[in-house]
C-alpha cells in the first residue's frame, strides 16, 4: 500500500468513503466532508489517501485550515506553528489493522516538513476508538469545545 497525494481523479471514491461513515462516531452526514471539502483540501496539496495494490482508496486524511479551530484557547502556544489534521477515514473492511496510525504519522510528518512545531485535531466526544488510537501515537488531550453545532476533545502532539 502506498500513501499519495489525492487527485482530482479521486473526488467520487474519496466521497463515497466518506459517506460510508454516515452515523458513526464522527456524525458525519451527506453534506460534510462534500465536494467542496474535497476542492478546498486537493487546491492546497492537504489531502492524501491510501491506496491497495488495486488503486483502490482504503484511507484518507487532511491537513485543514480552519480559523474556528485555530481561534481555540485550549492549544500550546509554544507549538506554534501548529498544524490541524481533519477527516481521518479508513474504509471499514481495512480498520483494526494499524492504517489510521499510519495515516496520522504521514499527516505529521507532512507537518514536520512544512516547519510546523506540533499538531491538532478535534475529536468527537464518545469516538473511543479515535481517541485511544491518538493516546496511543502521543496526543493529549488538552480541552473540549463547542464548534459545528457539535462537542469535540481538543486534543494535540507535540513533534520530537
Amino acid at each position: 500500500m502506498k500513501i499519495i497525494n489525492a487527485t482530482p481523479k479521486d473526488k467520487e471514491e474519496l466521497l463515497s468513503l466518506y459517506h460510508t461513515m454516515i452515523g458513526g462516531p464522527c456524525e458525519w452526514s451527506e453534506n460534510y466532508p462534500d465536494e467542496n471539502t474535497i476542492a478546498f483540501d486537493l487546491k492546497n496539496d492537504d489531502l492524501f489517501v491510501m491506496k491497495n495494490d488495486k488503486e483502490e482508496i482504503v484511507a484518507t486524511i487532511s491537513i485543514d485550515h480552519d480559523d474556528a479551530v485555530e481561534a481555540l484557547t485550549c492549544w500550546r502556544a509554544d507549538l506554534a506553528p501548529s498544524g490541524e489534521l481533519s477527516r481521518l477515514c479508513v474504509r471499514k473492511d481495512m480498520q483494526g489493522q494499524g492504517i489510521a496510525k499510519t495515516m496520522m504519522n504521514y499527516a505529521c510528518d507532512v507537518l514536520k516538513s512544512r516547519g510546523m512545531k506540533g499538531v491538532h485535531i478535534l475529536v468527537r466526544e464518545g469516538h473511543v476508538v479515535a481517541l485511544s488510537t491518538y493516546v496511543k501515537i502521543g496526543f493529549e488531550t488538552v480541552g473540549e469545545c463547542d464548534l459545528f453545532d457539535k462537542h469535540f476533545i481538543c486534543m494535540e502532539r507535540e513533534f520530537q
